[in-house]
């Protein structure tokens, strides 16, 4: 049974959501936690990170979406967009797959087709069908970690409905903080609509550079906003974090004296969340 399910958004695009995920995911490896990486974004840049062959073949063959259905498709084939047409155990099990970091990673891929699933207004039925997917791995995981669009339609929501933590990231920026106020109240609502299992965990600020007067004053504009729920501890903008998505390997295996600094604050937030799931470290 899955202990936790964790969604990760923020609703403005640009401020550094997957590589949170990604933080996460190369920590929860790092420690041995058995984690299943979500891609609900049709951009995929989680996938193309933790599985470049994979993220190739979800890019599409030019077949018709109608008629490329996930039953005539090869074993392990299908992406999150399959999974979301047709939730059942057989469909789940042809898109799970092993991650290229390691053997406590799996990814369930992303595919451009997914944003056909990304409906402004869609009803219960449908949001509930993320979640009964991840009910359906075998085997499941410890966690999960569901990297969203940057959008508040199907996906995203689906993505809080099946949560037990929403992780917002923003930056230090105006329109940054804008976009995170706006996902609080995402969460908020689901809450109020039934989702009571669901909490934030809290704000990862990242891209933050020390001694600039901007990111000062918008690091102070957060914690005043949102008090305790501002994370520490804050992500600094670091080079190594784009050099290791660029040659596709987790932070931690990263060379780098910045590699080794963020990966340590990447295992301080996987902390916190693996404490609000009760997840015991391993060894």
């Amino acid at each position: 049974m899955v202990v936790l399910i964790a969604s990760v958004l923020s609703l403005k695009g640009g401020v550094g959501k997957t590589t949170v995920t990604l933080g996460l995911a190369s920590a929860a490896q790092h420690r041995g936690v058995d984690t299943l990486l979500v891609d609900l974004d049709p951009q995929m840049n989680a996938t193309t990170t933790v599985d470049p062959e994979t993220a190739v073949g979800a890019l599409g063959s030019g077949v018709d979406p109608a008629e490329d259905t996930a039953d005539r498709r090869p074993h392990g084939s299908a992406t999150i967009a399959e999974v979301l047409d047709d939730p059942r155990r057989k469909v789940v099990e042809r898109a799970v797959r092993p991650s290229g970091w390691g053997d406590h990673l799996r990814v369930l891929p992303g595919s451009e087709r997914v944003e056909a699933h990304n409906h402004p207004d869609p009803g219960s039925k449908h949001l509930a069908r993320l979640a009964l997917a991840l009910s359906r791995v075998d085997p499941a995981p410890e966690l999960v970690l569901i990297d969203c669009p940057p959008s508040l339609g199907q996906l995203t929501r689906s993505a809080l409905v099946a949560a037990d933590r929403a992780v917002l990231v923003t930056e230090p920026s105006l329109f940054a903080v804008t976009g995170v106020q706006r996902a609080l109240e995402a969460v908020q609502q689901e809450r109020t609509r039934g989702d009571l299992r669901l909490q934030p965990l809290g704000v990862v600020i990242n891209r933050f550079r020390p001694r600039v007067s901007e990111h000062e004053y918008r690091l102070q504009e957060l914690r005043d906003l949102f008090g305790p729920l501002v994370l520490s501890p804050v992500l600094a903008d670091r080079s190594a974090v784009q050099q290791a998505q660029g040659a596709a390997v987790p932070i931690h295996s990263w060379p780098t004296a910045g590699a080794r600094e963020i990966a340590h604050d990447f295992d301080a937030l996987l902390d916190r969340l693996l404490r609000a799931g009760k997840i015991r470290r391993r060894g």
